[in-house]
């Protein structure tokens, strides 16, 4: 990883932006995509959407890629009269790892460094040094007099882990907020690739070296592609929501961190197999759109990229579960990259999973076009698959074909089913003018046929 992107990284981890204070995180996205940006707006929630326009926009699906901002932290509940700070949870946070743990306590005027007392060894039972002592039995001691505390200190500052970022071992990087600032950085890095018209690794798309006035033609995105960094993810996908309300995106790709179990008491029968340095995490599940899913591995594997499935059987933590069901309903797929230790100090990821993760976003949204649906089981989007599977067909059995898809898509219209992968067109004149307006078969798909007028026709029946 170039020196320039680590230290970009370390500017986002570092940034305090425990849930509901996420400004200077916020503030780095906004300074950082300023310079390519189309349009950056920032909602009463404290997200950020960052738009960048796509070559092709009225006809190319828009991408939203989300990400959140906030981290684990703590809340200032009370002050003693002796200055010391009691605590509650702002998220997951474990107890257990607390005790002697240094903090910074995020004031209206300055932060400080605070620590988590523990009474020493000596001078605990032996049945106490068994069990975890509750947060709220826990404090924070500023080294401060008690009356300076109450003069720099309110009820609410929130509180994050003093730790940062630092590289260790082979390829593998340690700090707190990787959950999910990497995220942020990941979403920051593909916007930079699509402006500049690459395509994953490959290479440009378009014309790099495009001047100002016609850099939209210069973009790797045909269709608009906006970032959407999220607020308060860790208490419920709120900024999602907002999100993805206001964004209204075609397809999305939710970014987020999940579980590695390549270490010592982790149960993969239970948690499966999710390996750092492994590649980015695909997910499947009924939280993800199928036809997202199967496009993504379509990416990983044309740019030659290591990818991981995790399997999803309910809804996912993350803002996935908010995107799906916003509106009426928009299609979601999720890349997370391995993470140990997670919503602890010491959260650990692999750098090269970073980067692939880049690479395989950025390829997705480069490979999409005008044919791109999302309705399940309706139709397939890849030109690739559109080729395969009728290359062999006789000219009888692809005017077979093509008579029963016009069939099926004329019912397909009264139904309103087709309407909402057509990116919003009105399923009329223009619509069937564009889903009918085709050199060959290659846009022709049985499924969509089988599931509407539920016929079939001898000696074509074949699956895409």
């Amino acid at each position: 990883m170039k020196q320039k992107h680590v230290a970009l990284l370390k500017a986002l981890l570092e940034a305090p932006s425990p849930t509901g204070c996420e400004m200077a995180a916020a503030n780095i996205v906004r300074s950082h995509l300023a310079p390519i940006a189309d349009e950056i707006a920032t909602d009463s929630m404290g997200s950020v959407q960052v738009r960048l326009n796509g070559s092709d926009r009225e006809a190319v699906p828009a991408v939203m890629l989300a990400a959140h901002m906030d981290e684990i932290g703590l809340m200032v509940t009370y002050i003693s009269d002796d200055g010391f700070l009691s605590v509650s949870a702002v998220g997951g946070v474990d107890a257990a790892i607390l005790p002697g743990m240094r903090m910074d306590v995020h004031t209206q005027s300055k932060t400080l460094r605070g620590v988590v007392g523990r009474k020493p060894i000596h001078l605990i039972d032996a049945d106490e040094r068994k069990t975890v002592t509750p947060l709220d039995k826990m404090v924070i001691d500023l080294g401060l007099p008690a009356d300076e505390v109450k003069k720099l200190v309110r009820i609410g500052d929130e509180i994050t882990f003093g730790v940062g970022f630092e590289e260790f071992g082979a390829d593998m990087a340690v700090s707190r907020a990787f959950d999910d600032k990497c995220g942020v950085w990941v979403a920051m890095r593909v916007m930079e690739k699509l402006a500049k018209g690459k395509r994953g690794s490959k290479g440009a798309a378009g014309g790099a070296g495009a001047a100002k006035s016609s850099r939209v033609q210069g973009r790797a995105n045909k269709g608009d592609f906006i970032i959407a960094a999220t607020t308060q993810e860790e208490i419920g996908t709120r900024g999602a929501m907002t999100s993805a309300y206001s964004v209204c995106p075609d397809v999305a790709i939710a970014f987020d961190v999940t579980h590695a179990t390549d270490y010592p008491g982790i149960e993969k029968t239970k948690y499966g197999n999710i390996v750092c340095g492994g590649g980015p995490v695909i997910a499947r599940g009924p939280n993800i759109n199928p036809v997202v899913f199967d496009l993504l591995v379509a990416a990983a594997e044309r740019e030659g990229i290591p990818y991981q499935i995790e399997a999803e059987p309910g809804v996912t933590g993350t803002d996935a579960r908010a995107i799906q069901v916003t509106r009426g309903g928009i299609p979601c797929g999720l890349i997370s990259v391995p993470l140990r230790y997670m919503h602890t100090p010491t959260e650990v990821v692999c750098l090269s999973d970073l980067n692939n993760a880049v690479r395989l976003i950025a390829r997705f949204v480069s490979d999409l076009d005008e044919n791109a649906c999302f309705v399940p089981g309706i139709v397939s989007t890849s030109s690739d698959f559109q080729e395969k599977d009728v290359i062999n067909m006789t000219e009888t059995s692809k005017q077979q074909v093509q008579e029963k898809h016009d069939k099926a898509y004329e019912q397909a219209t009264k139904d309103g089913m087709v309407a909402a992968g057509e990116r919003g067109l009105d399923a009329s004149a223009g619509a069937e003018k564009e889903a009918l307006a085709m050199d060959d078969v290659t846009t022709v798909y049985e499924p969509a046929a089988e599931a509407l007028e539920k016929t079939e026709i001898d000696g074509i029946g074949k699956e895409v």
